[in-house]
């Protein structure tokens, strides 16, 4: 289920993810714009896990060292991940997620000329683009917070990379798409997932958003994946 609030901050997106049958359903609010994505996760039944997702897009090969002027404490704490959507994935949460099949060393868009994607492709390809992505996990659980949060990261890192992969695979679908026609599509999208799970919460106001999805600034595990 979505409800989509809008602003002159950004698009305010809050999300009801079903994973599964036996996990429990989480929330999630995004604010977008077309450079800067921040997306603050919570859980109804690990009531104290707390998951954000700040994402800074930068027209660069992934060499910037502190794009989200993180502190000395929290670059200390910092783990980096390159993602490389060439590279094939075996892990478990690459199964669980969805691992599609590309083979961009054999992929050309007929629309932007793009590919294919050869070894050492972040040097040689132009335009390129970098998603920084800062994930922030606080679970506050004594005897299973740390495994949780290993493998809240490790899930986050699988969907990182089928997402990704799947944006530039399908580039020839999406390129030249206007604010208006995405909108749309996203409004479609909307309207399937409601009916499947749930009616929509209206948001009135940045007050009301505010006050449903408080910001929560306490940290514990962060992880920076660039892709």
């Amino acid at each position: 289920m979505n409800i989509i609030f809008v602003s002159d901050q950004g698009n305010y997106t809050a999300s009801l993810r079903h994973f599964f049958w036996t996990f429990p359903a989480n929330v999630m609010v995004s604010c977008l714009s077309m450079l800067i994505c921040l997306e603050f996760m919570q859980c109804p039944y690990f009531t104290k896990l707390c998951v954000t997702i700040e994402t800074v897009h930068l027209e660069d090969n992934g060499k910037s060292i502190n794009v989200h002027g993180l502190n000395k404490e929290q670059l200390k704490a910092r783990q980096v991940e390159f993602i490389d959507i060439t590279l094939p994935t075996t892990d478990y949460w690459s199964f669980a997620v969805g691992s599609s099949d590309f083979d961009f060393t054999k992929f050309k868009s007929e629309k932007t000329g793009r590919g294919p994607l050869l070894e050492g492709w972040q040097e040689n390809c132009d335009p390129v683009m970098t998603a920084y992505k800062l994930v922030t996990i606080n679970a506050p659980y004594w005897g299973f917070g740390s495994k949780l949060e290993q493998a809240l990261l490790a899930g986050e890192s699988a969907l990182f990379v089928e997402s990704h992969r799947n944006c530039f695979a399908w580039i020839d679908e999406w390129f030249g798409t206007t604010m208006e026609q995405l909108s749309e599509l996203e409004e479609e999208g909307d309207c399937l997932l409601n009916q499947k799970f749930g009616k929509p919460i209206l948001l009135t106001d940045a007050e009301d958003c505010d006050s449903s999805f408080p910001d929560n600034n306490k940290t514990h595990l962060q992880q920076v994946v660039k892709t």
